[in-house]
C-alpha cells in the first residue's frame, strides 16, 4: 500500500475489498468441511456458512472485475449481452435454491456446495462487468460493503462476536457510502 500511488488506490482498494471477502468464504469452507456431516449439519451453522460462502466468493470475483478494469487488464466499457439481467436473475435463484437445499438436506450436499461456490463467483462477474470505469469508485464501495457482509456472517460462523460487529460496521457504512456515492453522481 506504501508503494501504490494515489491515483491506482481504487485498484488497491478493490483487491483489499475482494481478499477480504475471499478470506470470508475460505473461512466459512474451512467450517464447513470440518464441522458438517450428513450426520450433522445445524440449521444455523450450515446457514451462515452458505451466506458467508456466497457474498464472500461474490465480493472476490467482483472485485477482481473491478481491479482488472481500473487497471486496464480488460476494457473498462460495459461489457453486456442480451439476456444478462435474466442470467443474474437465474443465478440468484439458483444461489438460494442451493442454500436452502445445501440447509435442509439430508442427502449428500458436497456437489451442491461447490455449485455454491461455482454460481456465485460467476455472478459477482456478472454483475460487474456491464459496469463502466466512471462508475466503478461506486461498484467498490458496494463490494467493500458485502465484503463487510461477508465477514459479519464469517463471525456468526466462528461465533466471533469482534467479527460479528466489525463486519456489520463495514457493511452498514459501505452501503451508506454507495447510497451518498449514487446520489451524487
Amino acid at each position: 500500500a506504501i508503494k501504490v500511488e494515489m491515483t491506482s488506490m481504487p485498484q488497491l482498494v478493490a483487491l483489499f475489498n475482494g481478499f477480504g471477502g475471499g478470506a470470508s468464504a475460505l473461512v466459512a469452507t474451512a467450517e464447513f468441511f470440518s464441522k458438517i456431516t450428513l450426520e450433522n449439519h445445524p440449521v444455523f451453522l450450515t446457514s451462515t456458512i452458505v451466506i458467508s460462502v456466497f457474498v464472500g466468493t461474490l465480493t472476490l470475483t467482483g472485485s477482481i472485475i473491478a481491479f482488472c478494469k481500473l487497471q486496464g487488464i480488460i476494457s473498462g466499457r460495459p461489457i453486456v449481452f442480451p439476456g444478462q439481467q435474466i442470467l443474474n436473475g437465474l443465478f440468484a435463484i439458483f444461489l438460494i435454491f442451493l442454500g436452502v437445499y445445501i440447509v435442509m438436506s439430508d442427502a449428500h450436499f458436497l456437489n451442491s456446495f461447490y455449485g455454491l461456490v461455482i454460481i456465485a463467483g460467476l455472478l459477482g462477474i456478472t454483475l460487474t462487468i456491464p459496469i463502466g470505469g466512471a462508475d466503478m469508485p461506486v461498484v467498490i464501495s458496494l463490494l467493500n460493503s458485502y465484503s463487510g457482509v461477508a465477514a459479519a456472517s464469517t463471525g456468526f460462523v466462528l461465533l466471533n462476536n469482534g467479527l460479528i460487529i466489525s463486519g456489520a460496521l463495514v457493511g452498514a457504512s459501505g452501503l451508506i457510502l454507495t447510497n451518498i456515492m449514487c446520489k451524487g453522481m
